[in-house]
């Protein structure tokens, strides 16, 4: 076995799972920067839209007030579901690297 935990088949069964962990990771972190810059442009509708019904007070205005409201909700949601995968792949990759750490001997 070496100076590692796990035999060397185990090992790069390990490795395998690691590289796929961070495959995953890298582009999650990517969908979320590309989410975050898509949601300043929704949140920004949404206020415009707001102030908008505000000002026309019309059954129009508040309509695509309510949809963009909608709308920033949904990515919002979505935002957080991938915050929480991303914390999940980082918490496995934490763990995968545990397993191949150097052991005492």
């Amino acid at each position: 076995m070496g100076a590692y935990n796990c035999p060397p088949m185990h090992r790069t069964i390990i490795e395998r799972r690691l590289n796929d962990a961070h495959q995953r990771l890298v582009r999650a972190r990517s969908e979320l920067a590309v989410l975050d810059e898509q949601l300043v442009v929704v949140n920004e509708m949404a206020d415009d839209t707001r102030l908008r019904a505000l000002v026309a007070e019309t059954p129009v205005a508040a309509k695509e007030h309510d949809e963009a409201s909608r709308q920033a909700s949904a990515m919002q949601r979505t935002r957080q579901g991938l915050v929480e995968q991303i914390a999940e792949l980082e918490r496995r990759q934490d763990d995968l690297l545990e397993r191949l750490a150097i052991g005492p001997g």
